[in-house]
């Protein structure tokens, strides 16, 4: 049971990062073909090293490790291809990156108490557009409003959010 649980956890977290995971390789291999075969050899070697993952360990810092050993197995077996970035390069390159995800997941636990404070109108404006990536059309379709009512109102919401995450990441400071 413990294993099944774990599993889903794992799975749960690679789907949420997959596409972090893929920016993160793409912006180490640079080429859209290459960064799709080395995140496919990731994903299986995170899914071989599932037991090495526990529960509440911070996914994404641990997912790039792997995958920037991906990237660095990569550039080994294809030093014949000049248009590869030198192992010094994508090493200062994927340290980069990395520090960059960490300030993201910051922020990200910042704004989760911020949804929270939306009016439910707005919070719904919110999922529709943001988190089941609906059209600005297909949103005002789905709450009986005009598309412009709901740009300006999103405009609002993003300010709104940007100015709590603020506070709340200046509080913690």
């Amino acid at each position: 049971m413990e294993h099944t649980d774990n599993s889903e956890n794992f799975v749960r977290h690679l789907t949420e990062h997959q596409n972090r995971i893929y920016g993160y390789v793409f912006s180490l291999v640079g080429d859209h073909s290459r960064a799709a075969d080395v995140v496919q050899e990731t994903n299986l070697v995170l899914w071989r090293k599932i037991g090495e993952f526990k529960p509440g360990k911070q996914f994404l810092p641990w997912a790039f490790a792997i995958a920037r050993f991906q990237v660095l197995a990569h550039l080994r077996d294809h030093k014949r291809d000049r248009l590869l970035l030198d192992t010094n390069l994508t090493e200062t390159l994927s340290t980069e990156a990395e520090s960059h995800a960490e300030q993201i997941d910051i922020v990200r636990e910042a704004l989760r108490p911020c949804l929270k404070l939306l009016t439910r109108t707005n919070r719904e404006l919110v999922e529709h557009r943001y988190f089941q990536a609906m059209s600005v059309d297909d949103v005002a379709e789905s709450v009986d409003r005009t598309p412009g009512a709901v740009k300006v109102a999103l405009l609002r919401i993003r300010r709104q959010l940007a100015d709590c995450v603020q506070q709340r990441m200046t509080a913690e400071v």
